[in-house]
């Protein structure tokens, strides 16, 4: 099990977990969290989000082409560890949401 802070402007939103080798995901945003989502896919809400893939949304957050390609040579990672691309490229992504890898 692996786990991922999400970030939105800074401000803690929530937790991504991965469970399962790979196979179940989990989202859940923070009880105090009270900014926008992070998000339109993903309201904020109580109610943890369940999936049976990597989330869309953190898979737009991943490199491609030759960026892609450099991080899976340099990091040594598969390319199907895409939780894994997460946690190196989370801190610097494009937009108003990061992702810290969770202790």
């Amino acid at each position: 099990m692996r786990n991922a802070k999400v970030f939105f402007e800074d401000d803690f939103a929530g937790l991504l977990v991965e469970v399962d080798g790979g196979r179940v995901f989990y989202f859940q945003y923070d009880p105090g969290y009270s900014g926008p989502p992070v998000s339109l896919t993903m309201p904020v809400q109580d109610e943890t989000y369940r999936f049976d893939e990597f989330p869309p949304f953190f898979d737009g957050l991943l490199p491609e082409g030759f960026h892609l390609e450099a991080l899976l040579r340099q990091k040594k990672l598969d390319r199907s560890d895409k939780f894994g691309q997460l946690l190196i490229i989370g801190a610097d992504t494009v937009g108003a949401v990061t992702v810290k890898k969770a202790p």
